[in-house]
């Protein structure tokens, strides 16, 4: 037998599966980079040029700056931007505290009931997400909290899932540390902030950029609970520019405004992309 062809034969073969391999995924990568491409070549394109195109043009001679001047001028794109900015960094923070104060004590202490109270409290994800924005919507508006900042920041400072997800990770953790952290006398909140904060950075970061990823996607809630525009955030912002007239009528300004508003979220996942995969990896492995 020729093990040679043989051999030769299987690099043949691998090498034919890569080739299809890399072909269906830059295909795949050009349908979903196609809508981005869209967005920004569209804000570049002059109001004039843009309307006398009976068919659409794939690309443009004479980009321009100006569809970006006027997304800040025609609305306030700067105050939705700042609205939503502190939205997103103190709502991440303070859920940040609670879920890891949360898993600690799922994850270490001992009390009675704990695991009922835990399934109880999974359970929760089984609820849909309608009735709890019904409920939040009348707590809110029976504490006179409308149209203001801690009326869209509280009921977003906890989640099951994180809760859930930075518990298993911290279970990871060896008890011997924990149980010679006791013997030399350190309380609960210093082991959590010395030792199981920083073995589950990873899991942390990516928690923290999911959530910043949802605060600042974030829409229904927003919408719901706010009518005063000083409160309005990026996606009530562009629901603002499409209904008062300036988006229907200068879509390459509207363009140019989605382009400011998804700018941070890609630098940010661009930037983050190794320490979110790494997080979610490690947080679904059980030692």
């Amino acid at each position: 037998m020729d093990y040679t062809k043989i051999e030769k034969k299987a690099r043949t073969h691998k090498r034919a599966g890569n080739i299809i391999t890399y072909i269906l995924l830059a295909f795949w990568a050009v349908i979903v980079l196609f809508p981005f491409y869209w967005m920004v070549l569209t804000s570049i394109k002059s109001y004039g040029a843009y309307n006398s195109e009976y068919i659409p043009k794939f690309y443009t001679l004479s980009p321009t700056l100006q569809n970006y001047a006027d997304a800040f001028t025609a609305v306030s794109l700067g105050r939705y931007l700042l609205n939503t900015t502190i939205f997103t960094v103190v709502t991440t923070a303070v859920m940040m505290i609670v879920i890891t104060l949360a898993a600690f004590a799922f994850a270490r202490l001992e009390f009675r009931g704990k695991n009922i109270v835990f399934i109880l409290f999974l359970s929760l994800m089984m609820i849909p997400n309608e009735l709890v924005i019904i409920t939040n919507f009348v707590t809110i508006t029976n504490l006179d909290m409308r149209n203001s900042f801690p009326g869209l920041i509280l009921p977003s400072i906890t989640s099951v899932f994180y809760i859930y997800l930075l518990k298993e990770n911290f279970e990871q953790i060896p008890d011997s540390l924990y149980y010679a952290a006791k013997v030399d006398g350190t309380s609960d909140l210093r082991y959590l902030l010395k030792v199981m904060v920083p073995m589950s950075k990873p899991t942390l970061i990516t928690i923290a950029i999911l959530k910043v990823i949802e605060c600042w996607n974030s829409y229904v809630w927003p919408r719901l609970i706010t009518d005063d525009e000083r409160y309005f955030l990026v996606s009530n912002g562009i629901q603002e520019i499409r209904e008062n007239g300036f988006g229907r009528e200068n879509i390459p300004a509207m363009m140019a405004a989605v382009v400011v508003i998804s700018v941070p979220l890609i630098v940010l996942f661009l930037v983050f992309r190794n320490k979110i995969m790494a997080g979610v990896a490690r947080g679904g492995l059980k030692a």
